[in-house]
């Protein structure tokens, strides 16, 4: 399990992170304070306070989707 910090700044980047999400074949959970949300779920995340660093919750291994993280990680 990894747990990352990312910034999602437009609704083209919510986009591609739930792309590549959807194509990993396990869970992947975004929060930020009490809200959890399935990373899967296009609504979801854009119910989100995008103004907000969140934190991404892998529950498994996938190369593309950590370059993905990579793409959108706060330094």
């Amino acid at each position: 399990m990894c747990q990352k910090q990312i910034k999602l700044n437009a609704k083209e980047d919510v986009q591609e992170f739930v792309k590549a999400a959807g194509k990993c074949d396990f869970d992947i959970d975004v929060f930020y304070n009490r809200i959890i949300i399935d990373a899967k779920s296009i609504l979801g995340v854009l119910s989100m306070d995008l103004t907000q660093v969140l934190t991404v919750q892998c529950h498994g291994e996938s190369k593309e989707f950590n370059r993905t993280l990579q793409k959108f990680a706060v330094a």
